[in-house]
């Protein structure tokens, strides 16, 4: 005969329930969205998570950049017109301009300070130019957005300071970048540019790749607790023309000299060739991933820890991929000061986002 065995409690099943739910919540998340595609053929060479919804942070601006640019393009807006500083945009957090409450700056230098700075109070500023209120803006990237087929991404406002409803994916970020290498490459020097200057300050873009890894030519990169630290970034270099998005990192080390990485790997061949077109990339229909708990929270110390135990490039003592020595571009915005009779936005004309779908 067997030994009777006796069930387990009410009791015993909470206490064993909470301590695995107490386990598995000490442990560190995974998530880590990769993808790099050649820029050329559209081809993806590698994809990690790059359909996971996630936070886009500051790369956001990359589409107010690219609203930006479809308004000068259609004449609603041009480079030389002025945007002020309201107290709607100059109470964003930062990380912001420097500018006060009424000053002046034109479109041109905006953009510089928007993507280099990655100035909130700036992002605002243009789409209230462009579209009479950052609300209207907003619609307007998001109208942008479903026309070029980023089907994870919403925008809720257009610095990338929101997380809840803000929400794009990897795929959405290298389409977008593609967009805007295609349809508006007079622009490249913005996103190329390590430097601006506006009055006494000099602000340096957080893209370590542009002083630290050849043949960089932009892009932008992002950062809130939810997100973790996102880059896309493009690589000219041997005659192959990349973009790698990272997003995630754990700190600007991590996301920096994984981007380097796959990069390299790309040229070198070692992954490259899944068939597919960044277009075929499929989204997953999920929550955005939260990483707050990781990058802000009580869990910080230990996942970063563990972070920098599996991947340890780039800390001191250790080998890194980033050794090059590039004096970055430099660009010199101007304020303007507070302009007199500054002039009102003109009223927006009807209009029909110009993105045409990229191939698939």
């Amino acid at each position: 005969m067997f030994a009777q065995v006796r069930r387990p409690t009410a009791a015993l099943l909470i206490i064993l329930a909470t301590l695995l739910a107490l386990v598995l919540g000490s442990l560190p998340a995974s998530a880590n969205p990769r993808l790099l595609v050649d820029i050329d053929t559209g081809e993806v060479l590698y994809a990690e998570e790059a359909g996971q919804p996630w936070h886009p942070a500051s790369l956001t601006k990359m589409m107010t950049a690219y609203v930006t640019f479809a308004a000068i393009n259609a004449g609603r807006i041009s480079l030389d017109d002025t945007i002020k500083v309201s107290r709607n945009a100059w109470n964003q957090a930062p990380s912001k301009s420097g500018l006060a409450v009424g000053s002046a700056i034109t479109v041109r230098d905006a953009l510089y300070v928007l993507i280099v700075k990655s100035a909130n109070d700036i992002a605002v500023a243009l789409g209230e130019k462009i579209s009479g209120s950052e609300k209207e803006f907003v619609s307007e990237m998001n109208k942008m957005a479903q026309a070029m087929g980023l089907t994870a991404t919403h925008f809720v406002d257009p610095s990338g300071l929101s997380a809840g409803a803000q929400v794009t994916s990897a795929r959405d970020l290298a389409m977008l970048g593609l967009y805007i290498l295609r349809d508006y490459p007079q622009y490249s020097d913005i996103f190329s540019t390590e430097r601006v200057r506006l009055g006494k300050a000099s602000h340096e873009s957080n893209n370590g790749l542009l002083e630290h890894f050849q043949g960089t030519t932009g892009m932008k990169t992002g950062y809130i607790c939810a997100s973790g630290l996102n880059i896309v970034a493009t690589v000219k270099r041997d005659g192959r023309n990349l973009m790698v998005v990272v997003l995630g990192g754990s700190s600007a080390r991590e996301r920096n000299e994984m981007a380097a990485e796959l990069v390299l790997k790309g040229l070198a061949g070692s992954v490259g060739g899944t068939g597919k077109s960044v277009v075929q990339l499929q989204n997953i229909a999920a929550e955005p991933f939260n990483m707050r708990p990781q990058i802000c929270g009580k869990q910080a110390k230990q996942f970063i820890a563990e972070r920098e135990a599996a991947f340890p490039m780039g800390l001191k003592g250790q080998p890194s991929y980033l050794t090059d020595k590039i004096d970055g571009a430099e660009y010199t915005a101007t304020d303007l000061g507070v302009l007199v009779d500054f002039p009102v936005p003109r009223p927006r004309p009807q209009w029909a986002p110009a993105a045409v779908a990229l191939v698939d």
